[in-house]
């Protein structure tokens, strides 16, 4: 794999020497531009990554999208940098993919994907704003190669690995989440509902998982320590959507591996510690309460109060546009671009960024997408989310009767249901720019390669925990090796 990669990375290197080389010569100045000087420097990072593709390229590239959606120092070059490695990973991971033995192909699953790309670029053409639909499709299709080809080949065969260094990661980021909130008082990720989605979304579902499966006494205590901080992140980011998912994936994952118990113990211990407060302090037991129930459920204070006051007024105006718009029933508005009319400030001058008016909130993906796509448009879409949910669906049986949490598949498929429920509220999904998007599709075409293959009815399973040995007279998916 490793001489295939340099086969790759060899001819470009030799390319941009040659190409630099000539550019000294010509255009000296340019070399003294410090903008020239970080984009070669970035480029160089990129064809680094590369040449150890399986290691270091996938947290370089969530790495440069968190850093985009932070509010750390050169954000603004982290956004830019995004899709420069973004592009890099997909052609370049798509060639070490097609070059390299591999065990999987690609299958149904990838071929709707590729028509969901094909809608999206015929739903570009009749947006008002083509040129940025058409960039905003042509990241989508990057996201998607990129998931289809070097996202498999840094997960294909190396699960083990591959996990163990997304576990430490999530650890991580979560422990340097609530130093910066907790203790310094600085938002590293700005808006709270940002911090809310990357912890209800990716951490809790991860660290849960890896909570259950940690062999030693010490590593599952410290793990269910950083669940406890992602609890106190997502009370104070204040995000119901992110509540909700997180509060779905523990339902789903201690039922379907029969594990109520610990669901029990910590609503009991919950449930003991608030009963104590309670006595030993009613009137703050009271007010705390209050606060609660004012500021997360209700979101009292805001300028749309109530359960779903937030959610209401852009869920009403995207179905209004969607049943006002005949001339875009089929294939929508545009993808990425909504209908705004005269509220839209200057179509020549809006870049391919949400915030410059080509776009406006719709507070749930799934309108966003009928309204973007219409009704033949998202067809495509709908079927690929059919079939996510289909595979989660087999995870969620194959776990029942096995009672097995060791699977790779199981969080990746935690992540796909934390998504698929705080999608619902936020219109991330489909937004490539979003470092949750991002991670949510490579967990999606990853969960596609390690669905268990169990025949109906045939539940007899043996694990062996620290080998990582999975026995069974029906054939299983990948487990821990």
């Amino acid at each position: 794999m490793k001489g295939r990669v340099q086969l790759v990375v060899l001819p470009l290197g030799v390319i941009a020497f040659l190409v630099l080389f000539m550019l000294v010569e010509r255009r000296p100045d340019l070399f003294t531009n410090t903008t020239y000087l970080g984009a070669i420097l970035a480029l160089q990072i990129a064809l680094a990554g590369l040449s150890h593709f399986e290691d270091v390229f996938f947290p370089l590239l969530m790495g440069t999208f968190l850093w985009a959606g932070s509010s750390l120092p050169l954000s603004g070059t982290g956004m830019s940098l995004r899709w420069l490695f973004l592009g890099v990973g997909a052609l370049g991971g798509f060639v070490i993919w097609i070059k390299s033995p591999r065990p999987r192909h690609f299958g149904p699953f990838h071929l709707v994907a590729a028509f969901c790309v094909f809608s999206a670029l015929v739903s570009a053409l009749v947006s008002e704003i083509p040129r940025t639909a058409l960039l905003k499709v042509s990241s989508l299709f990057l996201l998607f190669l990129y998931a289809s080809s070097g996202a498999r080949a840094a997960i294909a065969g190396r699960e083990k690995k591959f996990m163990s260094g997304l576990v430490l990661a999530c650890e991580v980021l979560v422990y340097v989440s609530a130093v910066c909130y907790f203790v310094l008082g600085f938002g590293v990720f700005g808006n709270p509902n940002a911090l809310g989605a990357i912890v209800g979304v990716a951490a809790v579902p991860i660290l849960l998982w890896a909570a259950l499966v940690a062999e030693t006494r010490g590593l599952k205590q410290r793990r269910f320590f950083a669940l406890a901080l992602c609890g106190g992140l997502l009370y104070l980011a204040n995000s119901r959507a992110s509540i909700l998912g997180a509060m779905a994936v523990v339902l789903v994952f201690t039922v379907a591996v029969r594990h109520q118990r610990l669901l029990l113990q910590c609503a009991f211990v919950s449930l003991f510690f608030l009963t104590v407060m309670a006595v030993i302090n009613p009137s703050h037991m009271k007010e705390l309460v209050a606060s609660f129930t004012g500021r997360v459920i209700y979101k009292e204070g805001g300028t749309t109060p109530g359960l779903l006051g937030s959610r209401l007024s852009p869920w009403a105006e995207t179905l209004s546009v969607v049943n006002r718009s005949r001339k875009n029933l089929l294939f929508g508005t545009g993808f990425g671009t909504s209908e705004l009319g005269d509220l839209r400030p200057d179509l020549e001058a809006s870049s391919v960024y949400t915030k410059e008016g080509t776009n406006r909130e719709h507070g749930n993906s799934y309108l966003a997408l009928a309204e973007y796509m219409g009704l033949l448009g998202a067809a495509p879409f709908l079927v690929l989310l059919f079939m996510v949910v289909r595979a989660v669906v087999r995870i969620y049986s194959w776990m029942r009767r096995t009672g097995n949490p060791y699977d790779y598949c199981i969080p990746f498929a935690l992540v796909v249901i934390a998504g698929l429920v705080h999608a619902g509220f936020e219109d991330w999904l489909f937004a490539v720019g979003s470092y949750l998007c991002v991670f949510f599709w490579v967990s999606v075409f990853a969960l596609m390669d390690l669905v268990p293959e169990v025949e109906p009815g045939r539940s007899t399973t043996v694990f062996h925990r620290r080998s990582g040995v999975v026995a069974s007279p029906a054939p299983v998916a990948h487990s821990l090796r």
